[in-house]
């Protein structure tokens, strides 16, 4: 390839990067505002958010980029640029998956940290930000590092509104060169490059919040050496 269809393709590779980190950004708040509010103790709240995490979770994210693009704006006199409108539609959907992680990882904290909580009269609030949260962040981080990585691959759809993000790079740079095999080859590894990269940074993140709450991995011991204090010598 030119240099300047190379300049294409990194274009694009930005323009995903930023919608990447925008509608992340948005997922991961509606996963915690949706997620806790799952575990409300007022039964109106518990039902609002789990009648949001079911719609957003049985609609298809390319149907909802269409609609937040071309239905919504005309209903209220605006336009949304492609960015936006992607951001909102794959922050919202995404969102709504992620709620049920911040829900099953409260659910799992053990009872009786609960029970402290009360016993040492915190309100529900402190309860949920000195005792809940700080155990249940660490056991969110792998599923939370699965769904980033499908939202990246989610950020291609962005492509049917004209965005000029990877794929949509991508594809001009085929029909100038007519060649589909190099170019969806190299699209591929790129893909595959930002989700190697996602990957390693939220294991290094997981590490550093589990040993935040005592709960760092151990490490083995070289072949060989006895264990200290095992009363062999």
């Amino acid at each position: 390839m030119t240099s300047g269809l190379w300049e294409r393709v990194l274009d694009g590779v930005w323009v995903t990067i930023q919608l990447l980190v925008l509608s992340a950004l948005l997922a991961t708040a509606v996963s915690f505002v949706v997620g806790i509010a799952r575990t409300h103790r007022l039964w109106i709240v518990r039902f609002l958010a789990g009648f949001y995490t079911e719609v957003f979770r049985g609609t298809s994210a390319l149907v909802m980029i269409f609609w937040v693009f071309f239905v919504l704006p005309p209903a209220f006199g605006w336009q949304l640029v492609p960015l936006w409108a992607g951001t909102l539609a794959l922050g919202l959907t995404y969102g709504a998956y992620g709620s049920e992680i911040v829900r099953g990882a409260l659910a799992a904290v053990d009872p009786a940290q609960r029970e402290g909580g009360i016993a040492l009269s915190f309100t529900p609030w402190q309860r949920m930000r000195l005792i809940l949260l700080p155990q249940a962040v660490p056991e969110m981080i792998p599923p939370f590092s699965n769904l980033l990585i499908e939202l990246l691959k989610g950020t291609a759809l962005v492509s049917i509104m004209g965005m000029g993000d990877l794929a949509f790079s991508a594809n001009l740079v085929r029909l100038a060169l007519q060649e589909s095999a190099e170019i969806y080859t190299y699209i591929l590894l790129i893909y595959f490059v930002i989700a190697f990269l996602l990957t390693r940074s939220m294991r290094g993140l997981e590490k550093k919040l589990k040993a935040g709450v005592g709960k760092a991995p151990k490490k083995k011991a070289a072949a060989g050496r006895v264990p200290e204090g095992s009363g062999v010598s």
